[in-house]
């Protein structure tokens, strides 16, 4: 099973966002929300300066115990019991207990994900911006030629290359826009206590939220641990960014068919009985994964629906399925400037 998952990643997966949300970067976010949590506590006065200094000196260079955070996590569905209590071994004697005070383990998991996907945004930003540069290369080259229009999916009238490109780029660009403006809306921090009210921090609860969104660069908000529409918003948009991929996968293979010979794909994939065929791989792959996230969104949806003050259940679903539309949405973008390097627009 192992290598018919990597087979199919060489496909459509993406090695750059797999590691920005994988175990480690994951572990790596917690320690450093953990000892910019301690740095903000002894800024409010909640625990020592003396027991912020132990907590970083005792984290630098953090190595988890694996199989251990592996047990942890199947017993309590979080990894964050198992992680403090490494952690804590870590950590001179007496400031030991300093470590998470006021926290809960939604605080840790989700202020790093926020981390993470702040360097996920980042990629995205920049294969999007290299995807429409490549589009205007696209129109400079061939958007005066002629190219025939069609209509639910028959011919009807003359038109440009550039009036084609325009129906790809002009959605992208709103993309790219509201990627760089969901920043400011979803790069925040979570510091909620137990219950999400902060009220585990006595009055401290205020600054130290503030001078913790200081100590790792990012927004302050009220906590949101049951108020998932962020997250949810943030996948939704990616959605819309790989729904459009799709569709300039659609109309590559479409018009790199045969019969139409619109555009020509160089290197395309072979077929293992005819060897004159070169197949739309890329663009195929553009169609396949804007479905999946298509579906993927629809899952995500439903963990917005959590009882009380946080649910399990609804955790749970968002960590099956926000992850996977991440990395789908990185590889569409891989794709599709993997693609637009192969196109040509033949004279007519």
């Amino acid at each position: 099973m192992t290598g018919n998952r990597s087979l199919l990643a060489a496909l459509a997966g993406d090695p750059e966002i797999e590691a920005l949300l994988a175990d480690a970067a994951q572990v790596a976010a917690m320690v450093t929300f953990e000892v910019a949590l301690a740095q903000a506590e002894a800024q409010a006065g909640l625990i020592s300066a003396e027991a912020a200094t132990a907590i970083g000196a005792g984290l630098d260079g953090f190595e988890p115990d694996w199989d251990d955070l592996a047990l942890g996590m199947a017993r309590d569905g979080v990894v964050v019991p198992a992680l403090l209590v490494q952690m804590r071994r870590r950590i001179a004697a007496p400031h030991a207990e300093a470590l998470h005070k006021g926290a809960t383990s939604q605080d840790v998991i989700d202020t790093a994900l926020v981390l993470q996907l702040a360097s996920v945004i980042a990629v995205l930003v920049a294969r999007l911006t290299t995807m429409l540069d490549a589009l205007d290369g696209l129109v400079t080259r061939y958007g005066g030629q002629g190219l025939m229009a069609h209509t639910r999916m028959q011919r009807a009238l003359p038109y440009s290359v550039s009036a084609k490109l325009a129906t790809w780029m002009v959605p992208l660009r709103r993309h790219l826009a509201a990627l760089q403006a969901v920043r400011r809306s979803l790069l925040v921090i979570q510091l909620g206590g137990p219950i999400g009210d902060r009220s585990s921090f006595g009055p401290n609860g205020e600054a130290v939220a503030r001078a913790l969104a200081r100590q790792l660069d990012l927004g302050l908000a009220e906590p949101w641990q049951s108020a998932r529409d962020p997250l949810v918003g943030f996948a939704s948009l990616l959605a819309l960014l790989t729904g459009t991929l799709g569709k300039i996968g659609a109309d590559v293979a479409l018009l790199a068919q045969n019969e139409i010979a619109a555009v020509t794909i160089a290197g395309g994939g072979g077929s293992s009985s005819m060897a004159h065929k070169s197949n739309p791989v890329n663009a195929e792959v553009l169609v396949a994964l804007a479905r999946y996230n298509a579906g993927l969104v629809g899952v995500l949806q439903q963990s917005m629906v959590h009882e009380n003050e946080r649910s399990g259940a609804a955790w749970t679903l968002e960590w099956l399925a926000l992850p996977p539309l991440v990395i789908a949405t990185g590889a569409s973008l891989r794709l599709g400037n993997l693609l637009l390097g192969q196109l040509s627009f033949p004279a007519p």
